[in-house]
């Protein structure tokens, strides 16, 4: 009975049998041990290598991927009963009866602007071709059964046949005009009868991918479009995800309105999904980048903070000064190191940075410098630029409940940028307090429940709520709450205080500016670093680097986090154990800025330094100014010296603190 079945099967489903078993004999040996006959197997097969083995079958199943994936599909579980034949000798094989073949179209020529266009370019002509389309999964509905195919039979010749509900029309079932037997005689039989028992039902969802908005101009709208996943690429996705997919363009009639023309809408249907999340802040770092990098320290060993500042001169660079933001900034990106102890608890790496200030004090200039050094961010405002806000909603889409992802989803394992941070909707403002420490989103919404990732780095900037005080609290002037405010590492408080000396350097620098041909200097490696070089640079150090802390330390650390629970007031927002994580997250972060592996006693009073200007803590020491007018200096290293002093005898009065040449 099997010989007959061989001889029966159509020429074009050998040919793709054989290739299968040339090329695939181990995915197909796989399957046939596998003991669940009922579940749906996937065999991955490279275009690339079926357009070198077999030109002309590769451009039928591109350009007819309709018919042709199907066959291939019987050829699939053809191929495999040829390779269970050979595995029966030793009884270890059982028949399958679902195997589909996902095509994987990378290192092909599909990958070109043609046949991978972005959402927003998708016309008509890529309808019922093999396309493939990136972006990042929005919404993403419930799993449902589908009907995929169901058996007739002639009544006249007694010929059975499959016919498979049309997408186009809602899935509803078209019989033939007349009997399609493929006999010498044709039977031309009109009437079918369903053979009872032989509809086969299939897992279905949709979801809908949105253009990645990186990759848009300017002004531009990212388009999205709806993409049905069935089978074993059913719940593989979820809201946030980057995906590549690959399916077949096609459209479907939309719901009957009354005296509403009924259009096409276009739809994806995906035979290969690939998750490209380990892919979000990846960026191509050549090995002589990484030699620049290592002889950049070298020159500096004997000043290595005079380089930092080198480093950071090229953070924002058309704004004058601010030293202690550009620092702020760049250690935000940079992030520690994720601690998960034995119990599985997390403490997270990735460090909150927020700018209070008043207008005009550059702060929606880094944030969109910051978004530019990140391989991915999202940029936005506290009211949030749809219905899903900052975090996540549920959404109704034709009759059913959907999650579409906010904000934070979408940056997850990224940067999210957020301007007017104090103007967020109520249900934002409920959430984010998960969202950014415990870096996930839990959902319970219109009967969705489920957790989202938000492993993303928050950078934001208010207004304070009018004339900034003083003597109020941080919680008073930026309408905040202290458990909000807590949840960043560093806020910073920028002043525009009447300085006359500050004001006249300012001043001459914006107006040189506009002077080309004003004292021009050769600006080399030391002065300021370019854009691409700097980006290199934060990536590198962020993925390359695991710093631990040495003993010293940890012994200043701990004593700074210890006098500040003894002198905390009733307006200290932050006295607790959070600051101590943000301390550690800060000095890690100052380690890998300064291309090292380990956190040093400069890295802890860096950090130090860092906290003692964020306004959520109570000043200890008397050598922070006002963030806004801070500037680099000539001596860095010089200067660091003098702070390094400064704090030692702050802590030298705790009683457990170390005489200083002890530590040296």
């Amino acid at each position: 009975m099997d010989s007959a079945a061989k001889d029966e099967q159509p020429a074009h489903v050998k040919h793709l049998a054989a290739f299968l078993i040339r090329h695939h004999s181990d995915q197909l040996r796989s399957i046939a041990l596998s003991q669940d006959p009922k579940l749906h197997f996937p065999l991955y097969v490279n275009f690339a290598e079926l357009m070198d083995d077999d030109p002309p079958l590769s451009h039928l199943v591109f350009s007819q991927p309709t018919e042709y994936l199907r066959l291939f599909d019987e050829a699939a579980v053809w191929a495999h009963k040829v390779i269970l034949g050979d595995l029966n000798g030793s009884n270890k094989g059982i028949k399958k009866e679902f195997i589909h073949v996902r095509i994987y179209i990378g290192g092909s020529p599909l990958e070109c602007p043609e046949t991978f266009p972005s959402i927003g370019r998708v016309r008509v002509k890529h309808r019922g071709i093999l396309l493939t389309l990136k972006g990042t999964v929005i919404r993403s509905g419930a799993i449902k059964m589908y009907e995929g195919e169901r058996k007739y039979m002639c009544q006249k010749c007694k010929h059975e046949f499959l016919v498979y509900p049309e997408l186009e029309s809602r899935n509803s079932i078209k019989l033939p005009s007349y009997c399609p037997s493929q006999r010498s005689k044709p039977c031309e039989g009109t009437k079918f009868g369903h053979l009872e028992g032989s509809i086969t039902c299939h897992d279905y969802q949709e979801i809908k991918i949105q253009e990645s908005t990186h990759v848009l101009g300017v002004g531009a709208i990212p388009r999205s479009i709806p993409v049905i996943l069935k089978d074993d690429l059913v719940d593989i996705v979820k809201a946030g995800d980057d995906v590549i997919v690959t399916g077949i363009l096609t459209a479907k009639w939309s719901p009957d309105l009354k005296d509403v023309r009924c259009d096409l809408d276009p739809i994806l249907i995906a035979n290969y999904v690939r998750r490209t999340n380990e892919l979000k802040s990846r960026i191509d770092i050549p090995d002589d980048a990484i030699l620049k990098f290592k002889q950049f320290w070298s020159d500096f060993k004997d000043t290595p903070l005079k380089g930092r500042n080198a480093i950071l001169r090229g953070i924002c660079p058309q704004v004058f000064g601010l030293f202690t933001v550009k620092l702020a900034v760049a250690l935000t990106l940079i992030g520690g190191v994720q601690h998960v102890d034995t119990t599985g608890t997390k403490v997270r790496g990735e460090s909150h940075l927020l700018l209070v200030g008043d207008p005009g004090t550059g702060k929606s200039q880094f944030l969109k410098f910051a978004a530019k050094l990140s391989n991915r961010s999202v940029i936005t405002t506290g009211l949030g630029s749809t219905s899903a806000g900052l975090t996540v909603t549920a959404v109704k889409d034709g009759g059913e409940w959907m999650l579409e992802a906010g904000a934070l989803v979408l940056a997850d394992g990224g940067l999210c940028c957020i301007d007017e941070f104090d103007s967020m909707r109520e249900h934002d403002r409920a959430t984010i307090h998960e969202a950014m420490e415990q870096q996930t989103i839990s959902v319970a919404k219109a009967g969705l429940v489920t957790t989202l990732s938000t492993k993303t780095i928050v950078f934001g900037a208010t207004n304070p709520k009018g004339q900034y005080d003083p003597d109020q609290s941080l919680s008073v002037n930026t309408a905040l709450s202290g458990p909000l405010l807590s949840r960043f590492d560093i806020v910073l408080v920028l002043l525009d205080t009447k300085n006359p000396e500050w004001d006249g350097v300012v001043s001459s620098h914006i107006l040189s500016e506009g002077e080309p041909d004003k004292d021009k200097q050769d600006e080399d490696l030391a002065n300021i670093w370019p854009f691409p070089m700097l980006r290199r640079y934060i990536h590198f150090v962020k993925g390359y680097f695991r710093p631990v802390l040495t003993k010293e330390a940890e012994i200043v650390i701990s004593s700074y986090y210890q006098l500040q629970r003894r002198s905390a007031t009733g307006n200290a927002a932050r006295t607790t154990v959070r600051m101590l994580e943000s301390l550690i997250r800060l000095a890690q972060a100052h380690a890998r800025l300064m291309f090292r592996n380990e956190v040093t006693r400069l890295d802890a009073i860096t950090a130090i330094l860092c906290i003692e200007s964020s306004m959520t803590t109570s000043a200890i020491v008397d050598s922070v100014g006002n963030a806004l007018h801070s500037n680099f200096t000539e001596n860095p290293d010089l200067e660091y010296a003098t702070q390094e002093r400064l704090i030692l005898e702050k802590l030298r009065s705790f009683d457990d603190f170390p005489d200083a040449n002890s530590m040296r």
